[in-house]
């Protein structure tokens, strides 16, 4: 099973998700002005994010592209709950409802999530 992503590899994981697809420049590109790196460093994370099984990589006409292995909702649900979980110490799950004012979760993924909430809380229970 894949890691939960650090804050600056989910920025990266946004705009995969967004295109659904694309090389590092491009990955780069989309998100040099939020993080400030230079390309060597969005490289060298998504090399790492490989690694930790966020992302694969699909050559396309001879070029390296990133496609991230788990769906946007899968990924905040998980991380919805491991916050619920470790900071709150919340046995039952955040409504869904709570993020929809979110840029990121569409409002009409908002019932899909609160069943991923609900699934997850299920199979924490000792």
């Amino acid at each position: 099973m894949a890691q939960n992503p650090s804050e600056t590899e989910l920025v990266l994981l946004k705009a995969l998700w967004a295109s659904g697809r694309l090389s590092a420049r491009e990955v780069h590109d989309a998100t040099e002005a939020r993080t400030g790196w230079s390309f060597s460093a969005t490289r060298k994370t998504l090399e790492r994010m490989e690694a930790k099984g966020l992302v694969k990589v699909e050559p396309v006409h001879g070029v390296k592209t990133f496609v991230p292995t788990k769906g946007k909702l899968e990924v905040m649900a998980r991380l919805i709950q491991n916050f619920a979980s470790r900071v709150l110490d919340c046995e039952t799950p955040l409504p869904a409802a709570a993020f929809t004012g979110s840029r990121v979760i569409e409002p009409g993924e908002v019932d899909e999530l609160e069943a991923l909430l609900e699934r997850l809380s299920e199979e924490d229970k000792p």
